[in-house]
């Protein structure tokens, strides 16, 4: 795959705005697998496997007790270019319609169960209406992130003029398919001292390129290592769901890492990187060494620095231990939160209901300023206001003062004197980094590691990925920018991977992100830092619009909340490589985002 944008094609995106949306309250908190069981069975394309490596994957039409098949619709009931949700038995299964050809798939997406009818279809592919995953029509393959799996994809027939899908009854309850994916035949030897394969990082970045070499039939040693004391987890899902457990949060069960041989090495942490002798160094003394390496370590959050730091209750929030012992802590008492950007906003959101008080300090302001600008952030101020949030706006913390060694107030630079006994922490993150320092990789003056589009470092063989990584981005004119969001480190892991195996794949994906708070989502595309203006359609005060942020001529970034699916099909828009005008988005006419317009 060469550049990502050869010829921009005619975008058609022929689907209403659906605006309120039902499923709204569901939405955040159903885990990727919570209570769903999952089934490794797979039926997508499989590249060169050996024989004995493939999976005893059951049939995906076992006998015909399992099946159902029915007619769900006649012909003409659908146009070109639409969707629906039809039943199947006591399942539903998503029909599209595209080029006269009909498509079954799975309703949901499988990354927290948005309903894809809602969603939009566009080139060859749906894009959810929630956190903009992709799936391919024709084959139920998941082609953008968030989430880890695709979906099935059902057989479809025309007989006298009625369309009839058949499904497994299966496939039809689990509404997800894991790809197919090799197994490893070279197992460790009592935990070897080489791999074919390491990755420092667990997260999205790490735990995707790991499947993703599985998925392209690699059956070597795989090594993921990790500081955390768990499995890979959902990290977004700490700050708006502070009391999760980690077995609710976990992203593949342990069977999983077992029957694909992902070797996972908990709570182990690399001192040194020896790219010259391709050797790792752990903390305890263990050394690995690697034929090809990537690097997704991530971030560390930002601690205060000013005096009493070192008293007791006043956390950052990196692990589900941390988030449980804040909501522990801080139930019926004062809450204060530094910092009213993602994290804190949302961790404040999430105690309104636990806490006494919540009070948030913030140094600029209105919350979210630089990213959503004023009046989105005046906007969402006032809900958490109405929440009874207090807020202590362009100030900071002076003091953090004590009584018997626990947290009792929260000094400001204002001279207010704020009562506390929680206090968590939000003031941005840095890469984790420092153990590359004398390594040779590059790293720049902030301690990002500067990758190419196929996520290469400076040395053959070593990538990295993730919110530690700064990287072109295609369609900004390959500025280098750090991106640390969730979608992002799925898109870059698999990147990465497809590139140890000498794919030639590059990044060209449109960054994507949400935030939930008081059960309300917003969603976010594109990147819009440096913008110069922010166009706003609809209505701020009840939180119903689509906020446009422009810089010059051009719309780099687009956020809404309760005007689904609009920030999905700007960022389809984006991802087929035409550019949006300012003039398109002030007229208020959105013909051009439902294909009827130039």
């Amino acid at each position: 795959m060469g550049g990502c944008f050869s010829k921009p094609k005619p975008v058609e995106l022929k689907i209403e705005v659906v605006l309120p949306e039902k499923e709204r309250g569901k939405e955040e908190l159903s885990a990727g697998g919570k209570g769903s069981p999952r089934a490794y069975q797979g039926n997508g394309t499989a590249r060169h496997f050996h024989a004995e490596e493939r999976l005893p994957a059951p049939h995906p039409y076992p006998g015909a007790q399992d099946c159902l098949e029915a007619a769900v619709c006649h012909v003409k009931d659908l146009e070109n270019g639409q969707m629906r949700e039809v039943e199947l038995g006591w399942g539903k299964v998503l029909l599209v319609k595209d080029n006269g050809e009909f498509h079954a798939l799975g309703h949901k997406c499988p990354h927290y169960g948005a309903p894809l009818v809602k969603g939009v279809l566009s080139r060859g592919r749906v894009r959810c209406p929630w956190h903009g995953a992709c799936f391919n029509i024709s084959t139920g393959d998941l082609e953008d992130f968030p989430g880890l799996d695709s979906l099935h994809k059902f057989q479809v027939k025309i007989e006298k003029e009625k369309v009839y899908v058949r499904a497994s009854k299966q496939a039809l309850q689990l509404q997800r398919r894991t790809k197919m994916m090799a197994k490893c035949i070279s197992p460790s030897a009592g935990h070897s001292g080489s791999t074919n394969v390491l990755i420092v990082g667990a997260g999205a970045a790490g735990l995707v390129c790991a499947e993703t070499l599985r998925q392209e039939g690699f059956s070597d040693r795989i090594v993921l290592c990790t500081l955390d004391r768990h499995l890979p987890y959902d990290r977004p899902k700490l700050s708006k769901s502070l009391d999760a457990q980690p077995e609710q949060l976990a992203l593949r069960p342990k069977e999983f890492f077992r029957a694909y041989g992902i070797e996972v090495l908990t709570e182990a942490q690399v001192v040194t990187v020896d790219v010259r002798n391709k050797k790792v160094v752990f903390k305890d003394g263990f050394k690995l060494e690697y034929s090809k390496l990537l690097l997704a370590p991530g971030s560390s959050p930002k601690t205060l620095s000013c005096k009493g730091k070192e008293v007791e209750n006043v956390f950052t929030i990196r692990t589900p231990e941390d988030a449980n012992r804040v909501v522990r802590l801080a139930r019926g008492r004062n809450t204060v939160v530094v910092g009213a950007g993602f994290l804190g906003m949302e961790v404040a959101a999430y105690l309104t209901e636990k806490a006494h008080s919540v009070s948030v300090v913030e140094l600029e302001e209105t919350p979210f300023r630089r990213f959503l600008g004023e009046r989105v952030g005046r906007a969402l101020m006032k809900m958490f206001e109405n929440n009874r949030v207090k807020f202590y706006m362009q100030t900071e913390v002076s003091e953090l003062r004590a009584q018997e060694g626990k947290l009792k107030e929260v000094v400001l630079k204002s001279s207010k004197v704020v009562r506390a006994d929680v206090c968590v922490v939000g003031i941005g993150a840095v890469p984790s980094t420092g153990f590359l320092r004398q390594s040779g990789i590059g790293l720049d003056s902030r301690g990002f590691i500067p990758v190419n589009k196929m996520m290469q470092t400076n040395v053959p063989g070593v990538f990295a990925a993730g919110d530690a990584v700064t990287f072109p981005l295609a369609w900004r004119n390959n500025r280098k920018v750090n991106i640390p969001h969730w979608q992002m480190a799925h898109a870059q892991g698999r990147v990465a991977a497809q590139n140890m195996l000498a794919q030639e794949a590059e990044i060209c994906t449109v960054p994507y992100l949400w935030t939930a708070m008081f059960g309300k989502s917003l969603r976010y595309a594109g990147y819009g830092e440096g913008f110069d203006d922010v166009i706003i359609q609809g209505d701020l005060e009840e939180l119903k619009f689509v906020a446009f942020y422009t810089k010059g001529d051009e719309v780099i970034a687009v956020a809404s909340m309760n005007y689904d699916p609009i920030v999905s099909k700007v960022a389809e828009v984006l991802a087929s490589g035409r550019a949006i005008r300012k003039r398109e988005v002030e007229t208020g006419d959105m013909s051009w985002l439902t294909g009827k317009g130039s």
